[in-house]
């Protein structure tokens, strides 16, 4: 069941970020000036809005692949990266003290929801072009 996840977690711990995400970071910048809710649309028939369990939000989960793709990390070492960079749990909208999610999680959202190869690369198209736009990145490397 898909669950869309509306911001931040509420923590008492989430101004840390402003003292630790630097304002010209590039994850900062990316999450404060890309509308991610593309990936609700492109995934809406992935999921299903009465069966199941709540799934992890795809949003998230899209942006651990984006960040695996940026960072040129495994599905491993992106999540562990992920329990102590605060850069990351920002982007990723995790409260500083919370969890993160188990690789596997990711390894199976990209099997079942993302099974066609070209999905992912539509996703990560848009989100290099919003960048483009936004005059995040220069180019589409």
């Amino acid at each position: 069941m898909l669950n869309a996840q509306q911001s931040l977690n509420i923590s008492e711990y989430t101004n840390i970020y402003d003292i630790v995400v630097p304002k010209d970071n590039i994850l900062r910048k990316i999450k404060e000036l890309i509308n991610f809710s593309f990936i609700y649309k492109e995934l809406k028939d992935k999921y299903s809005m009465v069966n199941g369990r709540t799934a992890i939000d795809p949003i998230q989960m899209f942006k651990y692949l984006l960040l695996k793709v940026i960072h040129l990390l495994s599905d491993i070492d992106v999540v562990e990266r992920s329990r102590y960079d605060m850069s990351f749990k920002y982007f990723l909208d995790i409260a500083p003290e919370a969890d993160v999610i188990n690789a596997s999680s990711l390894t199976k959202f990209r099997k079942l929801r993302l099974k066609d190869l070209e999905l992912l690369d539509l996703l990560i198209g848009k989100t290099v072009q919003l960048a483009i736009e936004k005059e995040i990145i220069k180019s589409k490397k």
